[in-house]
């Protein structure tokens, strides 16, 4: 879920309902302040996890995500405890999508420092040592997780946040960088996402010979892939879904058409590489395109959901 124009949770719930009721696996919000014109006076920002808090509460099936959680906003040990928490509310239903944060006016317009890119990734990486280093750090130890970075530095934490999902929620690193953004995924992540880009298995396979550099068996981690839908039965239905896409870019990289075109392009991200999809949602209160998605295109896929 990215919406075009924000969302009060109310929405945000409804959809998430939707979603578990067409029979998907899981629901995914993006974490932004800000929509896809910047501009836009009508754009209502929610903040991410606040709302997956509440869907962990008023869901009991679907897992539960960010797509992506950018590492600018929240200072590591806080997205640690946020994270378990949420985790604990929903039972052991969250994962962590995190990435480096990219929407420098989104950051302006909040007050957020917003440092070089490859300030950036290095933050991101020391994140991802803390958030992963509280999370397995067993509680009532001798000695606590200690960290000590450029960005970042923890000291002798002995009661680090409790985790439901053992052993922590998954976490999810994903870019179409061709060097840093898989070395990153590798040392961390339980899930690559290969973003939209031209040619998903070149991103998956840079991936792959990340994971082999650290002696990481690649088949280890889920590969997923996002696919923009705008899906009809009807030509002009179709035309009016992929209007409200965010942009040209979103439109060229997307499944617009029938249930069969939208399956068979799932098809064509599975051949690639991909063994997870989502499915990129911008009219959230189109609840009948996730009703049409779950009833026609899953009953496409078949035996390769």
């Amino acid at each position: 879920m990215e919406p075009r124009h924000g969302a009060t949770y109310a929405q945000i719930l409804a959809l998430a309902q939707a979603t578990d009721d067409a029979g998907f696996d899981a629901f995914f919000r993006s974490d932004h302040l800000l929509g896809v014109d910047p501009h836009d006076p009508s754009y209502r920002p929610t903040d991410c996890w606040t709302t997956l808090a509440g869907l962990a509460r008023d869901t009991s099936r679907i897992r539960l995500g960010s797509l992506v959680t950018a590492a600018t906003f929240r200072r590591p040990g806080l997205l640690a405890t946020i994270v378990a928490t949420v985790d604990e509310m929903s039972g052991g239903r969250v994962e962590l999508g995190i990435g480096t944060g990219w929407f420098e006016r989104e950051h302006d317009a909040f007050g957020i420092p917003f440092p070089p890119l490859g300030e950036r990734f290095d933050r991101l990486a020391e994140q991802l040592e803390v958030i992963t280093g509280l999370w397995r750090t067993e509680p009532g130890t001798d000695k606590g997780f200690s960290f000590t970075g450029e960005h970042y530095r923890v000291e002798d934490s002995r009661t680090p946040p409790r985790m439901t999902h053992r052993p922590h929620p998954p976490i999810i690193v994903g870019g179409s960088g061709p060097k840093r953004t898989p070395a990153i995924a590798a040392k961390f992540a339980d899930e690559f996402n290969g973003a939209l880009t031209d040619d998903l298995r070149a991103s998956f396979a840079r991936f792959d010979r990340a994971c082999e550099r650290i002696g990481r068996d690649p088949a280890g981690a889920r590969h997923s892939a996002v696919l923009p839908v705008a899906c009809a039965t009807t030509p002009a239905e179709v035309q009016r879904r992929a209007a409200v896409m965010g942009s040209e870019f979103m439109r060229r990289h997307a499944a617009i058409g029938s249930p069969a075109l939208v399956a068979d392009r799932v098809d064509d991200l599975r051949k690639a590489g991909a063994d997870t999809v989502y499915f990129h949602i911008y009219d959230i209160e189109d609840l009948d395109h996730v009703a049409l998605l779950g009833a026609e295109v899953l009953r496409e896929m078949g035996d390769h959901r």
